[in-house]
């Protein structure tokens, strides 16, 4: 077993190696000769993919087998629906009493977390800042990778620190391992602070699991190309979340019927959306819909100025 370094310490000289000290470019090469052995993985989600010469393929043969292998997500999600309401009754308690949910990941994981937060201000009338997504590097790596920052074990703690996260706040972990150390660490500091957390992952027995209240196992099997989480891994992940946020919206009245109520009117599209749910619940032309829509700015405070 190689010799293990302390990740922070790998983070620094990692840094150092990168002539910019930040994200690596196509054309920049990192001097690893300094850095003595990496850390050590748990392979659980490095299986070898269950095809062969993938390269070989025609175009339609690697449509239709990524397709099969994705057709096998829903079904490994849908075994885990008990696991998942207990998180989401977690997260809405929280929130109804106040609370924030923060998502925490790197790499794909950390992006969909991010997608998520970002998605909810307009589609629910969320306020920003109530469910906030982080990602290990910052924001510079929602769009290009910072080497090793997932592997700083204190970095999710620190990054949690900056928005003031307190006992009435919710964290989830994303990492599609189970081992990131980001991660990993954060929600250890959470637990000893005693904030409540859960976790999304795609292994079983990991670190992110045994640190968590809530933890979410989605088994999807094999990735098409060996090891890479982005596929299957990040479909079952983005799938999970849609169904935590969506359910913890509507528990918080967000939806009416099957309406958005408190969407944003940030576009042509979305005032027209909602001008038509004006016309549907009141049985109002298009014209006085739309105007009493633009008066009031919400599709909410339309029904509650004629209750």
């Amino acid at each position: 077993m190689p010799t293990k370094r302390g990740i922070s310490k790998v983070h620094k000289e990692i840094k150092k190696a990168s002539p910019t000290g930040g994200p690596v470019g196509e054309s920049e090469e990192l001097d690893f000769s300094n850095l003595g052995p990496i850390p050590e993985r748990i392979p659980i989600t490095e299986s070898n993919s269950n095809y062969e010469n993938i390269e070989l393929m025609s175009t339609r043969s690697i449509l239709k087998n990524i397709n099969k292998e994705d057709s096998f997500v829903a079904g490994s999600i849908q075994e885990k629906i008990p696991a998942i309401e207990k998180l989401v009754k977690a997260i809405y308690l929280k929130m109804k009493s106040g609370g924030r949910l923060f998502y925490l990941g790197s790499g794909t994981s950390g992006r969909l977390g991010i997608l998520d937060a970002s998605e909810l201000p307009p589609t629910f009338g969320v306020p920003h800042g109530k469910v906030i997504g982080i990602i290990a590097g910052g924001d510079t790596a929602i769009r290009k990778a910072v080497e090793f920052a997932e592997d700083d074990e204190l970095g999710g703690w620190n990054d949690l620190k900056k928005f003031k996260i307190t006992k009435k706040d919710f964290v989830i972990g994303i990492a599609a391992s189970g081992t990131t150390p980001y991660v990993v660490g954060a929600l250890k500091k959470c637990r000893k602070k005693g904030i409540m957390t859960g976790a999304i992952t795609c292994n079983i027995k990991t670190p992110i699991v045994q640190n968590a209240d809530f933890p979410i196992e989605i088994l999807v099997g094999p990735e098409f190309i060996t090891g890479s989480t982005r596929m299957k891994a990040g479909t079952a992940q983005k799938m999970v979340l849609n169904m935590i946020s969506t359910s913890v919206m509507i528990l918080l009245g967000k939806v009416k019927g099957n309406k958005m109520v408190d969407m944003q009117l940030t576009n042509t599209k979305l005032i027209r959306r909602g001008t038509k749910m004006i016309m549907e619940e009141f049985g109002l032309d298009k014209t006085t819909a739309e105007k009493l829509l633009l008066k009031y700015k919400s599709v909410r405070k339309v029904i509650a100025s004629r209750s």
